[in-house]
């Protein structure tokens, strides 16, 4: 029986490339394999997260599911960081707009990651980590952006682990504070990144908007989110050179 090195990534640290594209939905981590890299195969597939190893443009590139929640990408990050040899990391998720300016499929860089969770307790900081996304690859990935003409915008995100909030109006104080998007990860994935000295970064498409209520279907957001899956993509090849 083969002995791997964690109990959740049925791999060895030689199937997964440096670079790692995390969508939540292993679904989505099918697709970008099966429509964007060559030779793609299945590394990973405990608990059905799904994983998979190809080539882009001539670049090693992996992508994993993480599954839905801060403990989940918790989990996924950490392993892949510390077990794994993976340095880079970049969440493909989808998000809600709490800005009128952020439209549906518009892209989002998570440049900071405030959060309601508590998982930075676990560091036992004198005071308030704040998470932020790697700088080398934030500026790569814009770079991609900007040469595909995407319409994108950067800024702080809301990583919540309430999407059914008790507090009806809780969106109402992070839209104050000039929160361009919710979501459920990045904080945990930048938090993870920045204890193990390794990079991150959390690119979003649009999926629905909080405040005008447009949303698009389930199967939208599992397959058509290409131009997101691009720029992570080139921002993979970009950080092999």
């Amino acid at each position: 029986m083969t002995a791997y090195p964690t109990p959740h990534i049925a791999a060895t640290p030689q199937d997964f490339a440096k670079t790692v594209l995390m969508p939540g939905d292993p679904l989505r981590s099918k697709f970008v394999a099966e429509n964007f890299l060559e030779d793609a195969h299945l590394i990973n597939n405990v608990r059905g997260i799904q994983g998979y190893t190809g080539i882009y443009k001539g670049t090693k590139v992996s992508v994993m599911a993480s599954g839905m929640g801060i403990p989940s990408i918790g989990i996924y990050s950490y392993e892949l960081y510390n077990f794994f040899d993976v340095e880079n990391i970049i969440r493909i998720g989808s998000a809600g707009s709490l800005n009128m300016d952020v439209h549906v499929r518009d892209l989002v860089f998570a440049m900071g990651a405030s959060t309601n969770s508590n998982y930075g307790r676990q560091f036992t900081l004198p005071g308030t980590f704040s998470p932020i996304a790697d700088y080398t690859l934030l500026k790569t990935a814009v770079a991609q952006a900007e040469a595909l003409k995407a319409d994108y915008h950067v800024g702080n995100v809301l990583s919540s682990d309430t999407f059914y909030d008790a507090q009806e109006n809780a969106n109402d104080y992070w839209i104050k504070m000039g929160i361009l998007c919710i979501e459920m990860e990045t904080a945990g994935l930048y938090m993870n990144a920045a204890k193990a000295g390794k990079r991150a970064l959390g690119l979003f498409t649009i999926s629905d908007h909080i405040l005008t209520h447009e949303e698009l279907s389930a199967e939208d957001r599992q397959n058509s989110f290409t131009q997101m899956m691009e720029v992570a993509l080139n921002t993979a090849v970009a950080m092999d050179v």
